[in-house]
């Protein structure tokens, strides 16, 4: 007798499922160690790991241990490859054009820090309003430092927009650079935002910068593990996406790709180590494995730091593969729960879920719903909002403004439902209401 269950759909129609098929919803949680009164729904902020995945973790660590010079000088460069090469082949890129580090974030910081610019005062990196603050941070660094060499130009977005309306905006931005007597020299985006949510039409935008001359810098932060990429058909000039977000991966752990034609740009992981080639000298260098190729060479050992995570790559794919189906299994399932996950939320609150009239934003794993609140009473009460959530609920959404309204920003992952936005709803409801009510206020009660 073959091990099969009955299940029933959303329409009601019952049919017969492989009980060996891939488990999504409630009972994934076997896989991960969330504390038992905490239901996580922020996966697209810090990531979380399965307990297999997270093994094999503490297996490089007791190896590092054990034998510190045989595993970090002989070792680690074989399985760091095979990380690589695993994570290249996901993203269907050459896999001596992509590198490891830390996170997302290090990854931009690297490919701005290595950038040159013109002695003539009129290079300009062209970025949205939506980007993430600490990479809106890292061009207002290089800007800061460059001495009046670089100039940087925010777009403006209020969504709800059309795909064809985010790519006008930045063809508006480059021809308005050109008017101001600027030289729009890279081009800032995401693959997903942070706050909001939403998907971007990065491939033509990528492809605007293409046709204009200007490199593209594309953060994939939220992207590998939760939407589809394919680095050989994108073809952008730098990219970067954290692999502990989406892809179970522990933590911390990005991939950074350069193609060829750039990687000349790129002269120096951050910090600098022993894999930097001087033009004014060699020094010796007490690594015994170098790499072959100058750009991964230079990434392949930056100082002391636990690199377990990095080694985890390859596993966590496989796993992926092995117990839930592989990727488009994974995707399907969570970008449709967010999908229909924030209308259940928008229902419940009585409001509306931040999309456009193609549903060409919400094609992610994440949803933005708005908060029946208005906007002064929203950034009032934002941070007793966020502690109740902890405290008293014991889980966090992140909360947001945008285009004048407060919005929620709730993930979808493979250890949810329906049920778990149902309850994000009603807690949301609750937390509203207690904001009427004037609870964050000092002396209302809590």
């Amino acid at each position: 007798m073959s091990p099969q269950s009955q299940i029933t759909l959303s329409n009601g129609v019952s049919k017969r499922k492989d009980a060996n098929s891939p488990i999504f919803g409630q009972r994934a949680l076997q896989h991960f160690d969330f504390d038992p009164n905490h239901r996580n729904l922020n996966q697209g902020s810090f990531g979380a790991s399965p307990r297999d995945v997270r093994k094999k973790l503490r297996q490089y660590q007791d190896l590092t241990e054990a034998l510190p010079d045989q595993f970090i000088r002989y070792d680690i460069p074989d399985i760091l490859n095979e990380s690589r090469e695993a994570v290249a082949k996901l993203l269907n890129a050459p896999t001596d054009t992509v590198v490891l580090v830390p996170n997302a974030t290090a990854g931009v910081n690297t490919i701005l820090w290595n950038l040159t610019w013109n002695d003539d005062c009129k290079d300009e990196v062209l970025y949205f309003n939506t980007i993430y603050g600490g990479c809106g941070k890292a061009v207002d660094y290089i800007v800061d430092q460059g001495s009046g060499r670089i100039s940087s130009r925010e777009i403006r977005l209020a969504y709800p927009l059309e795909d064809e309306e985010v790519v006008a905006a930045l063809k508006d931005a480059i021809e308005g650079s050109a008017k101001d007597g600027k030289r729009p020299r890279l081009c800032f985006f995401d693959t997903v935002s942070s706050l909001p949510a939403v998907r971007l039409p990065f491939e033509e935008l990528t492809k605007v910068c293409r046709e204009a001359g200007i490199l593209s810098l594309v953060d994939g932060a939220q992207g590998v593990g939760m939407i589809n990429i394919d680095l050989e058909a994108l073809d952008p000039d730098f990219f970067v996406s954290n692999c502990h977000k989406w892809l179970f991966v522990p933590r911390s752990c990005a991939v950074l790709y350069v193609p060829v034609r750039n990687q000349g740009l790129i002269k120096t992981s951050v910090p600098t180590s022993h894999g930097y080639v001087s033009t004014s000298g060699s020094r010796f260098n007490p690594l015994p494995k170098g790499h072959p190729s100058v750009f991964v060479n230079n990434f392949q050992f930056v100082g002391t730091l636990d690199t377990s995570p990095y080694l985890c790559t390859k596993y966590a794919i496989e796993w992926r593969e092995r117990v839930l189906g592989g990727e488009a299994k994974i995707q399907g399932y969570i970008q449709t729960l967010a999908r229909e996950g924030g209308k259940k939320v928008a229902e419940i609150l009585g409001t509306e879920v931040l999309d456009n009239k193609s549903g060409s934003m919400s094609r992610c794993a994440t949803t933005n719903v708005a908060l029946p609140l208005n906007q002064e009473e929203a950034a009032k009460a934002s941070n007793w909002m966020l502690e109740r959530m902890m405290s008293d609920y014991k889980t966090f959404i992140p909360l947001f403004m945008h285009n004048g309204r407060p919005w929620v920003r709730i993930s979808a992952q493979i250890y949810l439902d329906i049920q778990d936005f149902e309850w994000a709803g009603q807690i949301l409801l609750e937390l509203s209401e207690r904001v009427k009510r004037g609870e964050y206020k000092e002396g209302g009660r809590v």
